[in-house]
């Protein structure tokens, strides 16, 4: 929680960190966010759709420091972040699905675990000097498989969720 909180914390100054309105740049131009959170994406699980708004706030501010240009150093400590905070939410998903017994829990994790294995894959190559992990295709695939995974696999454990008293 204290990343979450130091991530709004540092946002909320710099202007960013939003997951639906358009962002202002370093150039103070509008720009609308490359990954947009709506209502539709709700889990019926408050801290689970807090976190996916974060998640979808790092997703941006990333995009946005490759498109403003950001340096280097800059960008390696939003990419570890964005890594951390993936680490965070699943363990905490994977947590209630153990205390509630979800019977998808186990085809849930593995789609967990292969994409931290990608992203750490991502953050490897960036920290090696493979600036080219960090590429609009990299973007993308993260942008996609989030929503994607939103509001499929993730929606399924809602009822279940709620049904045992977690809302």
């Amino acid at each position: 929680m204290r990343l979450a909180a130091l991530y709004f914390a540092a946002s909320e100054s710099a202007g960013q960190g939003s997951f639906s309105a358009p962002r202002k740049t370093g150039k103070g131009i509008m720009r609308a966010p490359f990954m947009t959170w709506t209502p539709k994406m709700s889990v019926g699980v408050e801290v689970l759709d807090e976190d996916h708004k974060i998640l979808v706030g790092l997703l941006n501010d990333l995009h946005d420091g490759i498109i403003d240009g950001h340096g280097t150093e800059r960008l390696g400590r939003v990419l570890d972040g964005l890594v951390s905070y993936v680490d965070t939410h699943f363990a905490r998903e994977e947590a209630l699905f153990a205390q509630t017994h979800y019977p998808g829990a186990a085809e849930h994790i593995r789609a967990h675990r292969a994409l931290t294995e990608r992203v750490q894959e991502i953050q490897t190559r960036y920290n090696k000097g493979l600036f080219d992990a960090l590429s609009q295709d990299t973007l993308n695939f993260l942008r996609t498989w989030l929503t994607e995974h939103i509001l499929g696999a993730d929606q399924n454990y809602s009822m279940h969720l709620n049904a045992n008293g977690i809302s």
